[in-house]
C-alpha cells in the first residue's frame, strides 16, 4: 500500500495560478510562493460583497491521540461537493511543528484526501508560524530589556504573564529560569516556553478581520502589571508596530490545492486545547465571498473546538455555519466504552480489529453527547464515520441508526482516505440538503454575564459537569480581570482534548463530576479569558517514540517517512 507521501508525489497539481482562477482571484492578488502555493493580498476583499456561499464546520466525537479523521474529512467533502458541481473551498489550520514531529505526524490529510505540496504544507510552508513566533518572542525581549534598562515602566517581575514560545513539543522548556549569569546577562526569574501555536499572537492573526485590526488586537496584548496593578500592554512598551510589521506578510491565507485540485484555503494554526483552535476568519471571508460552499474545520471534539468556534469566531466574524459534521470512528467509540486503549507511537491493540458491538454501544453516549452539543447552537448535524478496513457492517448500521436516534439529521459513511472524494458523494448530498434547512442559531451566552457564571454554563450544558470550583489564583484573576471591565469578553476553555471532563481518563460521557479551574488568563488581543483546567499544558511533550524518528531526506533530497 502507497503511503500519504507517496500519493502525493503521484498526484498531478496544478498551477497555482488555475486554482485562483477557479475562485475568481485575478492573478495580482497572488503572491506566489513557487508553482504552487500563494497567499492572497487582502486588497480582494475590497471586491467581496459578503457571505454568498454555504458554511459546513466539521467537528468531532472527543478523540484518540490518533485523531479521528476530521481533516481528511473536511478535504474529502470539499473534493466530494466539487464533484457534485457546487464550486466549494475547503479552509483549514496550518500545521505545528510540534505534532508532525511528535505524536500525531502532519496535518495535510492522508491518503486520497490531503492538500498539496505535502511536504511544504507540513514542514516550514510560507513561514508564518515562524513569523508568529519571532513576533512573540520580540515582545519578551523587549519586555526584559525593559526592565534591565531601569524599569522605567515600573513593571513587577513578578507578574510578568508572557513566556516565551517556541514550534517544537519540549516539556523540558516549560519551566525554566533565565537571566542566568554575569550582570550584563539579564535579571534572573522564572519563565517558561509554550509552543508557538498557543501564543496569543496566534489566536489574533486567526481573529483578526484586516491589517488594521490585527495591529490594534496586538497593542491591546497584555504583557505584565506594573507595581500599582496597571497593566503594560504591547502598546505601552513600544513593540506592538514592529510585532505588525514581522506579520505584514503572515496574515494573509495561503492558498493551495487538494489531492484532486480543489482550492483550500490554509491560514493560522491555534490550539483547540488552549486558543480557539479554528483556521483565519480571513481565509474564511474570502472564500464565502467567492464559493457555493466553504468547509471548515474547529480542532478536536465539538465540546472543544466547535464550543469555541460559535461562541468566540463567530461572534468576530458574524458567519454563522449553516451545517455541522460529526465525525466518529468506530475505533473512538470502542475507546469510550473504557475497555480499549489507544496511546500515540504505540502499536494498536489488535482487539480494535474484532467486533465488538457491546463496546460502541458502551462508548456511543460519547457521540450522543456531541450531537447535543451542536444542536444546542441551533445547527443542524449530519454525523461521518470514518471507515476503517476492520469496520464491519454490523457496527457501521448501529452507528448509524444511533446518530439518527440522538437528533443528527443523517449519518453517512466516509471512505475518502482510500476513496478520494467518491468516498464523500453521500456525504456531500446529505450536506447539501442539511445545509438547506431552516435553523435558529443562538450563543450559548450574553457576554455581559459574570465570568464564573459563562463558565459554569459551558461546563454544565456541554461538558456534563455537575458544578465548578475555583483554586484561590483562579477567584483573584476573577476578581482582577472583572474590576479591569474585561468581564464582558468570552471564555475560551482551555482542557485536556481526550475527555468531555477536565480528566483525560473519564471517556464516554462523564456526568456529576466537578470541573476543578485553578488559574485564569487574559488573552485582550485575542479578545477572550482562558480558564486553566486540570493540568492543561500549553507546552506538550514528545512520546517515547516521535514520528520525527522516520523522517529522513535521501541521496536524491526527497523527503521520506513524512506522514
Amino acid at each position: 500500500m502507497l503511503t500519504d507521501i507517496e500519493i502525493a508525489r503521484r498526484a498531478k497539481k496544478k498551477p497555482i495560478e488555475k486554482i485562483a482562477r477557479k475562485l475568481g482571484i485575478n492573478k495580482k492578488y497572488l503572491m506566489p510562493y513557487g508553482n504552487y502555493i500563494a497567499k492572497i493580498d487582502l486588497g480582494i476583499l475590497d471586491k467581496i460583497q459578503g457571505k454568498k456561499g454555504k458554511y459546513i464546520l466539521v467537528t468531532a466525537v472527543t478523540p484518540t491521540p490518533l485523531g479521528e479523521g476530521k481533516t481528511i474529512t473536511t478535504i474529502g467533502l470539499s473534493m466530494a461537493l466539487n464533484k457534485l458541481g457546487k464550486l466549494t473551498a475547503a479552509c483549514i489550520r496550518q500545521p505545528s511543528l510540534g505534532p508532525v514531529f511528535g505524536i500525531k505526524g502532519g496535518a495535510a490529510g492522508g491518503g486520497y484526501s490531503q492538500v498539496l505540496p505535502m511536504e511544504d504544507f507540513n514542514l516550514n510552508f510560507t513561514g508564518d508560524v515562524h513569523a508568529t513566533g519571532i513576533a512573540h518572542n520580540l515582545a519578551a525581549a523587549f519586555l526584559d530589556n525593559s526592565i534591565f534598562k531601569g524599569n522605567l515602566l515600573n513593571v513587577n517581575p513578578d507578574k510578568i504573564y508572557w513566556r516565551r514560545v517556541i514550534d517544537v513539543s519540549d516539556r523540558f522548556l516549560r519551566n525554566i529560569r533565565i537571566g542566568l549569569g554575569a550582570k550584563e546577562d539579564g535579571i534572573p526569574r522564572e519563565s517558561g516556553f509554550d509552543i508557538t501555536a498557543a501564543s496569543e499572537v496566534m489566536a489574533i492573526l486567526a481573529l483578526s478581520n484586516s491589517l488594521r485590526d490585527m495591529r490594534q488586537r496586538l497593542g491591546k496584548i497584555v504583557l505584565a502589571d506594573t507595581f500599582n496593578d496597571l497593566a503594560v500592554t504591547a502598546q505601552y512598551l513600544n513593540v506592538a508596530g514592529s510585532m505588525a510589521v514581522l506579520l505584514k506578510d503572515a496574515i494573509k491565507p495561503n492558498l493551495i490545492q487538494t489531492i484532486e485540485n480543489t482550492p483550500c484555503l490554509a491560514h493560522t494554526g491555534p490550539f483547540a486545547n488552549i486558543a480557539h483552535g479554528s483556521s483565519s476568519i480571513l481565509a474564511d471571508k474570502i472564500a464565502l465571498g467567492l464559493c457555493d460552499y466553504v468547509v471548515t474545520e474547529a480542532g478536536f471534539g465539538a465540546d472543544c473546538g466547535a464550543e469555541k468556534f460559535f461562541n468566540i469566531k463567530c461572534r468576530v466574524s458574524g458567519f454563522i455555519p449553516d451545517a455541522a459534521v460529526i465525525v466518529c470512528s468506530i475505533r473512538a467509540l470502542k475507546v469510550h466504552s473504557g475497555k480499549y486503549k489507544v496511546a500515540g507511537g504505540k502499536p494498536k491493540d489488535p482487539c480494535f480489529e474484532k467486533e465488538d458491538l457491546l463496546a460502541i454501544e458502551e462508548g456511543i453516549c460519547n457521540l450522543e453527547k456531541q450531537i447535543e452539543n451542536v444542536l444546542i447552537f441551533g445547527v443542524p448535524v449530519v454525523v461521518a464515520i470514518n471507515r476503517f478496513s476492520c469496520d464491519t457492517d454490523k457496527e457501521i448500521e448501529f452507528v448509524k441508526n444511533k446518530a439518527k436516534e440522538f437528533g443528527a439529521s443523517d449519518c453517512c459513511v466516509s471512505e475518502v482516505w482510500q476513496r478520494g472524494s467518491e468516498g464523500a458523494i453521500a456525504l456531500a448530498k446529505a450536506v447539501i440538503k442539511v445545509a438547506d434547512l431552516s435553523k435558529e442559531f443562538k450563543f450559548l451566552y450574553p457576554l455581559d454575564l459574570p465570568i464564573k457564571e459563562k463558565i459554569k454554563i459551558i461546563a454544565t450544558s456541554i461538558y456534563g459537569a455537575k458544578d465548578v470550583e475555583y483554586a484561590p489564583l483562579a477567584d483573584s484573576k476573577i476578581k482582577l480581570f472583572t474590576e479591569a471591565g474585561w468581564d464582558k469578553l468570552p471564555v475560551c476553555m482551555a482542557k485536556t482534548q481526550f475527555s468531555l471532563s477536565h480528566d483525560p481518563d473519564l471517556k464516554g460521557r462523564p456526568k456529576d463530576f466537578i470541573l476543578p479551574v485553578r488559574d485564569i488568563r487574559a488573552s485582550i488581543g485575542a479578545g477572550f479569558l482562558y480558564p486553566l483546567c486540570g493540568k492543561i499544558q500549553a507546552m506538550p511533550g514528545l512520546p517515547s517514540h516521535p514520528v520525527g524518528e522516520r523522517i529522513d531526506i535521501d541521496e536524491e533530497g526527497n523527503i521520506v517517512g513524512l506522514s
